[in-house]
């Protein structure tokens, strides 16, 4: 049987779950391509529901809701990976093509899952331990040295639900809230480094270069691409154990290995099966961005070049900050995009039409250039200066502006 498409275009119809940035800017690139992108929001103000045509409203731990944004779709996908596996697997007995699926998804949706596979592959990771009692997070404490890092399995991200513990008590206290824990050796960081893949099902399979990510209290702040000073030998490592993950777990799309950078190599810390906050670089810096290249996967088309557009490429997060909602609104922010513009003119701006609240991922902006230091000041100025109209000297604005 075909497979559904949009009676007004022939062409495919995708239905992301999660109304988010991700979505929004998956929105921009399913336009380019002539699809459509169905979007499942729990709010008609989310980022991609201000923009998109077709929007549903639901929960996405509402099965009916779920069945409602795949009826006549193509693919269902994920801007988020909080949706129930029961409800995917019943979701793909009814006969919906869901991509990832529900068991390469479940890698990114539970670190202890993630940690076995890797384990049962040899594949590089901190040393670990699951445990279910005080006794046992102590008996490993002792072996690596504490302190440990402590995460909950399921539901943490941007820093949430992972915690660094210096002893015992610590311990007990997170188990009485999560019952089992992931508990791992606090890894001698030298920095944190991502790997952006791409495979469709039909195997085929696109990788980024390796980017460094700046991280603010659990948050992402800047991503520099490639990651400087990275050698060759090293990079290459890195982007072959991607695609060995990738393979391994038999994701579709796109997916974000997120690494820890050590002075002996590197290891696998999480994944996130979507288009990722690692990869919004690739808009402007790469031939196919991350957002196209996941339509393209999730609808096994030919895959993108994924080739830079310039030796130097970076991102840095606008996040909120200590303004209240009333003084971020209103003509204060047209007059910060009004400045950037005037003052940034290749400083490429994406806003995510999000309210404010601090450490909240308000946008984005993206630098290019030959220098990486240059190209990293212009963007890191250029945030501070929308998040907070805080002015670096070294690009003091003229009189006129």
């Amino acid at each position: 049987m075909p497979a559904p498409t949009d009676p007004r275009t022939g062409l495919p119809v995708v239905a992301m779950v999660g109304g988010g940035q991700l979505a929004r800017m998956t929105h921009q690139a399913a336009i380019a391509l002539g699809q459509s992108l169905r979007v499942l929001a729990t709010d008609p103000a989310e980022s991609a529901a201000l923009v998109a045509a077709d929007v549903r409203l639901g929960d996405h731990r509402d099965l009916d809701a779920l069945r409602a944004v795949a009826d006549g779709a193509t693919v269902l996908t994920f801007d988020h990976e909080h949706v129930p596996s029961e409800h995917l697997r019943t979701l793909t007995v009814e006969g919906v093509r869901v991509a990832p699926g529900p068991d390469a998804l479940l890698h990114a949706q539970d670190k202890l899952v993630l940690r076995h596979a890797l384990d049962a592959a040899g594949e590089p990771q901190p040393a670990w331990a699951e445990v279910h009692t005080v006794h046992e997070a102590t008996v490993f404490a002792e072996e690596v040295g504490w302190p440990v890092v402590v995460k909950a399995p399921r539901g943490g991200y941007d820093g949430r639900g992972v915690f660094v513990v210096s002893g015992p008590d610590q311990v007990a206290e997170l188990l009485e809230r999560h019952r089992v824990l992931l508990v791992e050796e606090r890894v001698p960081l030298v920095r944190e480094l991502a790997v952006l893949v791409a495979r469709s099902p039909f195997g085929q399979v696109a990788v980024w270069p390796v980017v460094e990510t700046v991280q603010r209290d659990g948050i992402n702040t800047e991503v520099l691409a490639p990651a400087p000073d990275l050698d060759e030998e090293t990079a290459l490592a890195a982007q072959e154990l991607a695609v060995r993950v990738a393979d391994r777990v038999g994701v579709v799309g796109v997916m974000a290995v997120e690494l820890f950078g050590t002075a002996d190599g590197v290891l696998v810390n999480e994944l996130a099966m979507r288009p990722h906050n690692s990869g919004h670089w690739t808009i402007e810096g790469a031939r196919t961005s991350q957002f196209e290249q996941h339509l393209r996967a999730v609808l096994d088309y030919p895959l993108g070049s994924t080739a830079m557009t310039a030796p130097a490429v970076v991102t840095a997060n606008v996040l909120g900050g200590a303004a209240s909602a009333e003084d971020w609104a209103g003509p204060g922010v047209d007059e910060r995009v009004h400045h950037l513009m005037a003052h940034w003119p290749d400083v490429k701006l994406h806003w995510y039409g999000k309210g404010q609240r601090p450490g909240r991922k308000l946008g984005h902006v993206t630098a290019l250039g030959e220098d990486l230091a240059e190209v990293r000041a212009r963007a890191v100025a250029a945030a501070r200066y929308l998040a907070d109209g805080e002015v670096d000297p070294a690009f003091a604005f003229p009189e006129e502006h």
